[in-house]
């Protein structure tokens, strides 16, 4: 698929009258956590907050997975993010909430310092990886500091990761080959991973400070 969005606009979080008329909304405003909250949670963990335009995360005695107010179930989805030194989250999709934990329902888009962390040693657990399951074919990450520009197509059963505008990883949810992977995988424990056609977008706590901005949907 060709790209139909992009992650640069006229200033960060805004859209451009382009990006409007094609159906792409914010997600994150820049200026507060409206349309966010913690995992199981009403109220957003006092460890993430809107800092100098971006969706921030920094330890904090109250922490926890972030994830958006809303389900959504086909969509294509723009972000950046940055990473600290050795520093390890990501994006999951079609979180639900029946589990004690995101990554027991929503697959994984890695965000990773691949130079400073021990996962960059593994494909499988490198940036931009379909987290266990899935090396991206490529490392375009940029270093640990600067912005990384994410396009995740969800699409039914398809879904494709784009990191720095390579896509990275294409695979098919439920397929014969998706069964295997993860019934090999850690995830075989988990009866529901990766099942819900609809769920929320979640940002991990990993506990590393990472910041997220130009946070765009739009539904497929």
């Amino acid at each position: 698929m060709a790209a139909s969005g992009s992650n640069q606009s006229t200033a960060p979080n805004q859209l451009t009258e382009a990006e409007r008329a094609a159906g792409w909304r914010l997600l994150f405003d820049g200026e507060t956590l409206a349309g966010w909250r913690g995992y199981r949670r009403e109220d957003a963990p006092a460890s993430w907050t809107a800092v100098e335009g971006s969706l921030a995360f920094s330890p904090a005695e109250d922490r926890g997975d972030l994830i958006t107010t809303e389900n959504f179930d086909n969509f294509e989805l723009l972000l950046e993010w940055k990473i600290s030194p050795g520093g390890n989250s990501g994006i999951m999709f079609r979180v639900t909430e029946e589990h004690n934990w995101p990554w027991e329902s929503g697959a994984e888009m890695q965000v990773l310092d691949n130079t400073g962390h021990v996962d960059g040693t593994n494909p499988l657990t490198s940036a931009g990886a379909n987290y266990a399951l899935h090396g991206p074919a490529s490392d375009v990450t940029r270093p640990a500091g600067e912005w990384n520009e994410v396009r995740l197509i969800v699409d039914r059963s398809h879904v494709e990761h784009w990191l720095n505008g390579t896509k990275v990883v294409e695979y098919e949810l439920w397929s014969n080959e998706w069964k295997v992977l993860v019934a090999s995988s850690k995830f075989n424990e988990m009866p529901g991973y990766g099942l819900a056609t609809k769920g929320h977008v979640c940002l991990q706590d990993h506990g590393d400070p990472v910041w997220y901005r130009n946070i765009k949907i739009r539904p497929l």
